[in-house]
């Protein structure tokens, strides 16, 4: 795992969004603590973390809805408090619970956000509204949960702004709208657009992201390339021997995790780059049945990343 302040820190060119140190407190309780990240030019961050650890409060400091208690905020070298006039112009900001006029049609909202992004026409936000299945001419206090995020969506697409912010995107969607969600961040990605995306659900991100920062009672932990946590991805092994085995075969092999060996059985959970020491290994002897399947990337970062932090708030 590649520590985030030992990172490799890229040219100013590539980088949309950076903080340095940023930090929040609320009286004496720290939101959010030293956190050091990078979004870049063309890719989607997973920001992943429980509820509580600090998500949220990152994107109201890049959004420059709060001030920094510490530290600093840059989008597109731009300061996100001093100068979050001209940041908001490049952002397309989902909101975790959207604010919306309940008296206004879904049409009212993308007319009044296309007056306030100087907009000459609505064409680009009723593409994105037709794809998602929604119809713009009810007004927001009939919607659905996930209807009303889909016009969030919508409002938050229709200027093809440089970068997202969003939070808890796909909250309230079906799978069929997630696809969709996810065609279309592909798409502003392959524009060279930039995301970054925050969620409690690793599911959500792994489908979506280039990179995953994770976070846990305010810090940092961890900034790792998705590809790299694939390569960890665990394999469940359970194996049954006709000869005797003892746990001293297998106790040196590294990277073995939960790794149970009785006279004749064998289980333990082994990421790819470890399988062929472990299964060498298990060739010394009889093997009578093995069995080998994929956990998922879930059960994957959970063993890496789930342990809680020593000084957890």
């Amino acid at each position: 795992m590649r520590s985030p302040e030992t990172a490799g820190v890229m040219p100013d060119s590539d980088v949309v969004v950076r903080t340095d140190g940023l930090t929040k407190r609320f009286g004496r309780r720290a939101a959010l603590r030293d956190v050091h990240l990078e979004v870049r030019r063309g890719e989607v961050l997973g920001y992943l973390g429980p509820n509580g650890a600090g998500k949220t409060t990152t994107l109201r400091l890049l959004m420059g809805f709060i001030r920094p208690t510490g530290g600093s905020a840059r989008i597109h070298g731009r300061d996100t408090w001093r100068e979050a006039h001209h940041v908001h112009r490049q952002i397309g900001y989902l909101p975790g619970e959207p604010s919306l006029h309940d008296r206004l049609t879904g049409r009212d909202h993308v007319r009044f956000t296309s007056r306030l992004r100087a907009q000459r026409d609505d064409k680009r936000a009723v593409a994105i509204a037709e794809r998602l299945d929604l119809d713009l001419d009810r007004p927001a206090r009939t919607l659905s949960k996930g209807n009303r995020q889909k016009l969030a969506l919508v409002l938050a697409l229709m200027s093809d702004p440089q970068l997202l912010v969003l939070d808890e995107p796909t909250s309230g969607f079906d799978p069929l709208v997630q696809q969709e969600f996810q065609a279309l961040l592909r798409e502003h990605t392959a524009a060279g657009g930039s995301a970054l995306l925050s969620s409690h659900v690793l599911g959500e991100v792994q489908r979506t992201a280039d990179r995953i920062g994770v976070l846990r009672a305010g810090r940092l932990i961890a900034v790792e390339e998705m590809a790299v946590l694939r390569e960890r991805s665990l394999h469940r092994v359970r194996a049954r021997f006709d000869d005797p085995v003892t746990p001293a075969d297998f106790a040196r092999l590294p990277g073995l995790r939960d790794l149970t060996v009785t006279a004749s059985t064998l289980t333990c959970s082994a990421p790819a780059s470890a399988l062929d020491a472990l299964c060498r290994r298990m060739a010394e002897h009889r093997l009578a049945d093995l069995e080998c399947t994929e956990a998922d990337l879930e059960e994957t970062f959970l063993a890496y990343y789930g342990g809680e932090p020593s000084d957890a708030a």
